[in-house]
């Protein structure tokens, strides 16, 4: 049976949540994968969850990186497989990658890369801060995150 190259995109979760973001990757390009197996895990406003391989096949591309929000429909995974049910997903050669570079897997990144909620990400930028740029906080949300709550407690600390 023959292959293609699919995209695969960020799910939509419903008419509220446009945004998530990804709180890890479980694969790198070149690797196997089954339908079903774990590609990543993502959360929402109100939920985390994992993100999985819609079909058998090879992982091409990773449009994404720990940390980064993604709108519902970005490309995310760039993968072959020879599922014929996903032809409607199949990547053509006019169909451009998009303007986000593929990047290395999540264990490339540095220890002390902090992976924030999207409340968290709101809450520092009507603070006035940039969240790429807070690196003493304490992340003590669900996975290591920091979390909304951990902003209330930075913010006040630093009016303190």
């Amino acid at each position: 049976m023959s292959t293609f190259i699919i995209d695969v995109p960020m799910p939509a979760m419903g008419a509220t949540v446009s945004e998530l973001t990804i709180i890890s990757l479980a694969v790198a390009p070149g690797a196997k994968v089954t339908k079903g197996q774990k590609l990543a895990e993502l959360e929402s406003d109100k939920s985390a969850f994992d993100f999985e391989s819609p079909a058998e096949g090879v992982i091409l591309e990773v449009h994404g990186k720990s940390g980064e929000v993604k709108s519902s429909g970005q490309l995310l995974f760039r993968m072959e497989t020879a599922d014929q049910s996903l032809k409607h997903l199949e990547a053509s050669a006019a169909k451009p990658a998009g303007s986000v570079a593929a990047h290395a897997p999540v264990a490339a990144a540095t220890a002390k890369t902090l992976v924030w909620t999207p409340r968290a990400i709101k809450m520092t930028q009507e603070a006035g801060l940039d969240h790429t740029t807070i690196h003493d906080i304490e992340a003590t949300g669900p996975g290591g995150r920091v979390s909304g709550d951990d902003v209330t407690k930075y913010l006040a600390a630093k009016k303190g």
